[in-house]
């Protein structure tokens, strides 16, 4: 376990955030846990980089004077792995709301899956999805989508380098994606939808790499917590 010295001087925390937990969930427990330990008033804790409710994986957490680091952190290429489900939409583009529409999909093959993940790679404009964190006149986007006013929002260049289908398991495609900052991958998985002419949502996701780190390097909460002698949390 670090000094509190250490923790303020900056530490990096690869941490493998949990299902429903939300980015800001995870550094308030982390911060807790330190400050709680070490008697402290407050530390700084940040996160490089958003994940949504329902993925899993990879969130950066810098300390102490490492917090003046998240924005290059940010801004490193991302890799993330899983699965459209196609035929079906939902308005967030994942499970955090319904299915609100279905469409046929007995004309889509194989080779029109493989073939569509072509107009994604390179440079492309890309729609924020409604339901995200993204601001607009003071109010996130996902408030707005929750009063069920809608707003227009415009779209932004991101870069692809690679996007893989590993697993055809109609109708859930799984893939393997290599992106820039600002990519939506629930986006990603509405336009992979259109492009074959149906409908589609994310039904998992998961952080593999945030530019040279990976996955494999990080801890769980619970192990976090077991590193400072806390008993491990049994409901999120």
């Amino acid at each position: 376990m670090k000094t509190l010295e250490e923790y303020k001087e900056g530490q990096v925390l690869l941490i493998d955030k949990p299902l429903h937990w939300t980015s800001f969930q995870v550094v308030n427990k982390l911060r807790w846990v330190i400050k709680q330990h070490f008697g402290l008033k407050n530390i700084k804790v940040g996160h490089a980089g958003t994940l949504d409710p329902l993925a899993t994986g990879l969130l950066i957490l810098c300390t102490g004077k490492f917090t003046k680091k998240i924005e290059t952190y940010q801004a490193q290429h991302k890799e993330y792995t899983g699965t459209i489900v196609l035929g079906a939409t939902t308005p967030s583009y994942d499970l955090e709301t319904e299915i609100d529409e279905t469409f046929p999909t007995d004309h889509i093959t194989s080779e029109m899956i493989y073939e569509a993940t072509k107009q994604f790679v390179g440079e492309i404009d890309q729609k924020p999805p409604i339901f995200s964190a993204i601001k607009k006149e003071g109010k996130r986007l996902y408030e707005l989508a929750r009063e069920g006013k809608t707003t227009e929002i415009k779209s932004r260049k991101i870069t692809i380098s690679e996007f893989e289908i590993t697993e055809i398991d109609f109708p859930n495609i799984h893939f393997r994606v290599a992106c820039s900052k600002g990519t939506y991958i629930r986006s990603l998985a509405y336009d992979f939808g259109k492009a074959l002419q149906t409908g589609s949502h994310l039904s998992a996701l998961r952080r593999t790499k945030i530019g040279d780190f990976n996955v494999d390097k990080a801890i769980s909460v619970q192990q976090f917590l077991k590193d400072f002698g806390l008993e491990p949390i049994v409901d999120n």
